[in-house]
């Protein structure tokens, strides 16, 4: 858990959550119909990532220029300073502390806070209004992100409140944590996606800033352990297409005795959202065309026994 929930909890002795998004009604993330709470914080910094406002354990001001009228209110009441007063750029992330002020006195929600705290009991009750289209579609509640797993500490409580409920459960995780946190909630869980970025470590963590050793061991251990782990692989061009790493990728999997791999495809979405928060490209930058097709990672996969599940 990040130094700010852990303040906060301390206070209350309750474990918060920091969540950036909740999705409702659907479709691609496990069975059925879902909600989706994308938790923030993330230990990986994936050049591709479409969910950038992810990153931080914290809460942050994104600004969206076009609903922006320049009449400056944030100004008067940032104790910061940290007001800036370009056309593309509102906020310098070096200064905000993310105290919210300037959030509160944007008429046009042109500054938006990224992130909310949420205690058991009412993210509970806002899963729950939802119930109705689980239990009618055999659907559930998919924790995403970020990397949920860096909240473990809240998970743990709060998950045994849905399998009381009956309620399926879905984590999404890059696989990035200890060991002995998914102890303690893999009782909790129906269905594990898991992503397989790179098999080759130095590459791995030249995509994503770290290498994958951990993530590996992580892999193989839910598999030996874990009767639904199903793992998955956002296939980007030039990155982890190539036929060296499908083969290794399709190597482990029969090592795991698995069959089917998930295969997403790539899209530019994060590129807006690393400009509302004053992120850079990222680096390295990969200059890839918007949702390339999937077809050649497919035919690989294919090649070495592997049944794949192709995302649209």
């Amino acid at each position: 858990m990040s130094d700010a929930l852990t303040k906060e909890a301390g206070k209350s002795g309750e474990k918060k959550a920091l969540v950036f998004d909740i999705q409702r009604f659907c479709l691609h993330d496990g069975p059925g119909i879902r909600t989706v709470l994308f938790f923030k914080g993330c230990a990986l910094r994936c050049a591709w990532c479409h969910n950038p406002e992810s990153h931080q354990s914290r809460q942050e001001v994104a600004f969206f220029a076009h609903c922006c009228v320049r009449c400056y209110a944030c100004r008067e009441v940032c104790p910061k300073t940290a007001i800036l007063t370009g056309p593309d750029r509102r906020i310098d992330h070096s200064l905000c502390d993310g105290c919210g002020n300037c959030v509160a006195a944007c008429l046009t929600r042109a500054l938006r806070m990224i992130g909310k705290t949420w205690g058991t009991a009412d993210l509970l009750a806002e899963v729950r209004k939802d119930r109705d289209f689980f239990i009618s579609s055999g659907g559930g509640v998919t924790l995403s992100g970020g990397e949920p797993m860096l909240q473990a500490a809240f998970l743990e409580g709060f998950l045994p409140f849905l399998k009381g409920d009956g309620i399926h459960v879905t984590l999404e995780t890059c696989g990035h944590f200890p060991w002995a946190d998914m102890e303690r909630i893999a009782p909790f869980l129906d269905l594990i996606y898991f992503d397989l970025k790179q098999m080759d470590s130095a590459r791995h963590e030249s995509y994503t800033t770290r290498g994958n050793g951990l993530i590996l061991d992580n892999f193989r251990r839910l598999a030996a352990v874990f009767q639904h782990l199903q793992p998955r692989m956002p296939v980007i061009p030039g990155c982890n297409d190539d036929e060296k790493n499908i083969f290794a990728t399709a190597a482990l999997l029969h090592e795991c005795a698995l069959e089917t791999i998930h295969c997403l495809p790539y899209h530019r979405l994060g590129e807006a959202k690393r400009g509302r928060i004053g992120m850079g490209r990222p680096s390295p930058d990969l200059n890839i065309p918007d949702r390339p097709g999937l077809g050649p990672a497919v035919e690989r996969f294919t090649r070495e026994e592997i049944h794949v599940v192709a995302y649209d």
